[in-house]
Formats: C-alpha cells, sequence, structure tokens
C-alpha cells in the first residue's frame, strides 16, 4: 500500500492562496494542538490515545492534488470570522444581545483523507470548543463534528511534501505496525503542522492510521 497522490499535498498548501483571498495566514508554528497519550513508541513511530477533539471539517471534490485548495477558503473563512458568533439572552425579555462573528485561533495538524465524494478536510479547533459551543457557521458546507476518543499509529518525519516522501515513511510505518503485530484500519491521514514557506527541514509532517477498538 503506498500513499495514493490524493494525500500528497492537502489544506496547508493552501495557505500560499490565503493572501490573495484576503485571509490571514498560518504562522510558522501552530497555538495550539490536540492534547493526546503515547501508549507506545518506536524510533519515530508512536501509538497515540487522543482524548477527543472538535473539527471543522469540508468535503471537497478531486482531483487529490486540488482538494486542501479548494478546502482551505471554506474552513479558514470559518476560521476567521465567518460564523454567527456567540449568542447570549438575557434572563428577561426582550433584552437580548446580537451575535457578533468571533475569529478563532488557528490551531495543527490540518488534516486530509479520501472520504464518500471527495476529500475530507478537518482543522482542529481551540481546546475546550465543542460542536455544541462552537460558533455556527454561515457557510453551509462547514461541518462541526466532535470526534470521539480514538488510537492512532503515527510516523513522525520532515521533509518536503511529496508523493515519494509520504509513501516512504507510510511503509515505514506499516512495517513496524506488522512486525509489532498491531493491526490498523481505514485510509493513511497526512498531517501537516507548519505553514508552506517553512524550510523543509524544519517542517513536521505525519502519516496516521487508526487501531482498532475504542479510544
Amino acid at each position: 500500500m503506498s500513499i495514493p497522490s490524493r494525500a500528497r499535498r492537502r489544506g496547508l498548501a493552501a495557505l500560499l492562496l490565503a493572501p490573495a483571498l484576503g485571509l490571514p495566514t498560518m504562522p510558522a508554528h501552530a497555538i495550539e494542538e490536540p492534547e493526546y497519550e503515547v501508549l507506545r513508541s518506536w524510533p519515530g513511530v508512536e501509538l497515540r490515545r487522543y482524548p477527543g477533539y472538535t473539527v471543522a471539517e469540508v468535503v471537497v471534490p478531486g482531483p487529490a492534488d486540488e482538494a486542501g485548495n479548494r478546502a482551505f477558503p471554506i474552513l479558514a473563512g470559518y476560521i476567521f470570522g465567518k460564523n454567527r458568533g456567540q449568542r447570549s439572552f438575557e434572563m428577561t425579555a426582550p433584552v437580548t444581545q446580537a451575535a457578533a462573528p468571533v475569529k478563532l485561533p488557528m490551531t495543527a495538524p490540518v488534516t486530509q483523507v479520501q472520504a464518500d465524494g471527495g476529500f475530507l478536510v478537518q482543522f482542529v479547533l481551540p481546546r475546550g470548543i465543542t460542536a455544541a459551543s462552537a460558533p455556527e457557521p454561515l457557510d453551509a458546507r462547514v461541518k462541526l463534528r466532535d470526534v470521539p476518543p480514538h488510537r492512532v499509529a503515527a510516523i513522525r518525519y520532515s521533509g518536503f511534501w511529496s508523493e515519494a516522501n509520504d509513501g516512504e515513511h507510510l511503509q515505514r510505518l506499516q512495517s513496524t505496525l506488522r512486525e509489532a503485530g498491531q493491526a490498523w484500519s481505514g485510509e493513511p491521514v497526512v498531517a501537516r503542522y507548519n505553514a508552506p514557506f517553512t524550510p523543509w527541514f524544519l517542517r513536521r509532517n505525519e502519516i496516521w492510521l487508526a487501531l482498532p477498538g475504542d479510544g
């Protein structure tokens, strides 16, 4: 099994489009990422348990190399204020406070994986925000979802965002899991943690494989 070309360049590659779209760009290092517990590790590979987090996600059509470009302005628009904001209502009517757009901090990683109908691209929302408490998207294509606790096998590496680099590390991850007798399932998920202008040797890239069972 190799990394399909659909996964080699994803949401963060679309950050190159941000200035032209009038959107802020992601800093070289995101402010926050989901917490996780390392259950077991080998050189460069970890078995992780994520306690759960909330994502803003969108399914976009292919081809793969264009999926991230299609998804980024949609999701970034939501993060940077294209939402209905938070409502607060007084105990007595008719006093109300109108909704105002809310700008959310950018987090990492941004992930992309093949899904029914195209490619599922996700932004992880800041810690403490749930699908119920997050600002309502103005764009109906943006969906909010609470991701339940889950386990993944992850391999971390640097280098260029390329099919060859990703495919090489997917094979290493799968080989490590086979030798350990650890099963996995589903499509590989490519996760990027840096902006495109980050030097290749400083980039943090990961591939995740889902592990069976509850988190």
